[in-house]
């Protein structure tokens, strides 16, 4: 896969939650909600400001980061689901 997200953009693919719950009740797939954990796969350079300076993004490729319900744009490349996000809509990074 060669995708290079552009300006402050974020390639994530979603971490899917464990389909049992301590409780030992299995959730079916369409009771889910969509994961908010993702890790990141690819970011983009960065976004300039008003001088014409880039700014380097905070999050790196490999890091577990915490984004929206509904962020981003969702794509499918070689099979594989995907989401794309801008910084912006990154909540946190877990550590």
């Amino acid at each position: 896969m060669n995708v290079r997200p552009l300006s402050d953009r974020i390639l994530v693919r979603r971490v899917e939650a464990d389909e049992q719950v301590q409780g030992g009740i299995i959730i079916p797939d369409t009771a889910k909600e969509t994961p908010q954990q993702a890790e990141v796969i690819a970011v983009g350079p960065g976004k300039c400001n008003e001088q014409g300076d880039v700014i380097a993004l905070t999050v790196k490729p490999g890091e577990k980061v915490l984004i929206g319900k509904y962020a981003g744009t969702e794509i499918e490349i070689d099979g594989d689901e995907f989401v794309i996000v801008n910084e912006d809509d990154v909540l946190g990074i877990i550590q």
